[in-house]
């Protein structure tokens, strides 16, 4: 199948790369249907259980031209899938004493008390209850890619609903926010504490932003294929009302098709967006937290830590997305009975307590407790899908790998 077409048809073989556990020899197979009738073009999966690789994969192609293999170390832009990371760093300075998750955000950031904002706590910025979903002022691309003008703008912003009422999806926001919470706290940007905190102890290949001379690793992200026929997908529906808060927030700033593949995105901090990453990378930070909150000597969260940020913050009508979420503290939490007609926008794994965060065009990572699980997934084929259903790529993963552990995924 050529990049961009949609998916279904059968394609040609692809070489499947890396190790998997002969006990999960289903989920290598599955990986290889991704490819050969699920639309994939180059992707991988990694999983963990108790620490331990079980499954490491990839294959494909990191380019649409396909001129360029998929390789060990090709790290992929996972948009919101980043945001779970920026929520382990927030965490993780919760449970260090340094941030109260009670506490107004004005006490840390002082200028975002302004035009009604002084009681908002920093809960409700990890729970997408804030109020401030977009931006009310124009706000340029290169703008976004600034952050002082970006925070500076929504510290001044008053709220789109009154805080706390109701949650909505922070989508791009979400990121200067929380990320300017955790500067101020700790006196690093997102990606420097990310970076010394996480992912170099963890030996995790995640950053927030491409450092300089990792720009060869990165795949190209290939736009959604065209939408089968009776299909709408999300994005049209999201702008099928242009005052819906849906409308507003991925409109401003109008991001091109593209957009992720330019030096200037790559370049930039956006704690909400553009993390790059392997799916091993992403298995080893869930697989940690899942697995007790440390690995190898390496502590991210206590036990109970985890069990706080798990505690439901938020379900139900998304006002931004339109449909059923449930969030705890900055993770997606499983939905285990999403409203009819929807397929469960968050199912993470087998048990109550599944966790984490997917990205747009069909990035996942998380982490379940019950199995000691971590799962991680990357690709550079877009398929956005249709509002609450669950990309039939991971999916597929995920249930042959909890078919493998005798459970069954949710």
């Amino acid at each position: 199948m050529s990049a961009g077409a949609r998916p279904g048809a059968p394609s040609a073989p692809v070489e499947i790369h890396g190790q998997c556990d002969p006990r999960f020899a289903a989920v290598r197979e599955a990986f290889a249907e991704n490819f050969a009738a699920r639309g994939d073009v180059g992707a991988a999966v990694s999983i963990t259980i108790d620490n331990a690789a079980v499954v490491d994969l990839w294959g494909g192609f990191a380019d649409g031209a396909r001129q360029r293999p998929w390789e060990r170390d090709t790290v992929a832009n996972v948009m919101s899938t980043t945001k779970g990371v920026t929520a382990l760093a927030a965490l993780m300075l919760v449970e260090r004493g340094q941030l109260d998750l009670d506490a107004p955000v004005a006490r840390y950031w002082p200028e975002f008390g302004q035009a009604g904002k002084l009681a908002i706590p920093v809960r409700w910025l990890l729970s997408h209850r804030a109020g401030v979903p977009g931006w009310r002022a124009k706000l340029s691309t290169e703008a976004l890619f600034d952050w002082r003008r970006a925070t500076d703008s929504l510290a001044a912003s008053e709220p789109w609903w009154e805080p706390g009422t109701q949650h909505g999806y922070h989508a791009l926001t979400y990121g200067q926010l929380v990320g300017e919470v955790i500067r101020r706290v700790s006196g690093q940007s997102v990606g420097a504490f990310v970076r010394k905190e996480i992912a170099g102890p963890l030996g995790a290949e995640f950053s927030i932003g491409v450092p300089a001379g990792q720009e060869k690793q990165v795949a190209e992200i290939l736009p959604d294929p065209p939408p089968a026929p009776g299909e709408v997908p999300l994005a049209m529906r999201l702008m099928a009302d242009p005052t819906s808060h849906g409308a507003r927030v991925f409109s401003n700033p109008g991001l091109r098709p593209g957009t992720a593949n330019t030096p200037e995105w790559r370049a930039a901090e956006l704690p909400a967006a553009n993390g790059h990453t392997t799916a091993r990378g992403l298995a080893r930070i869930y697989g940690a937290l899942a697995a007790g909150g440390q690995r190898e000597g390496v502590h991210l969260l206590r036990p109970e830590t985890l069990l706080l940020a798990l505690q439901e913050q938020s379900r139900g009508r998304d006002a931004v997305l339109s449909f059923t979420t449930r969030f705890g503290l900055g993770f997606m939490l499983t939905l285990p009975d999403p409203p009819r007609g929807e397929d469960g926008f968050a199912p993470f794994g087998a048990g109550p307590r599944g966790f984490g965060h997917p990205g747009r065009g069909g990035s996942i990572g998380f982490g379940d407790p019950a199995s000691r699980l971590g799962f991680g997934y990357v690709m550079n084929q877009y398929q956005t899908g249709t509002p609450g259903a669950r990309d039939r790529r991971w999916a597929s993963l995920a249930a042959a790998a909890y078919a493998a552990l005798g459970a069954r995924a949710s």
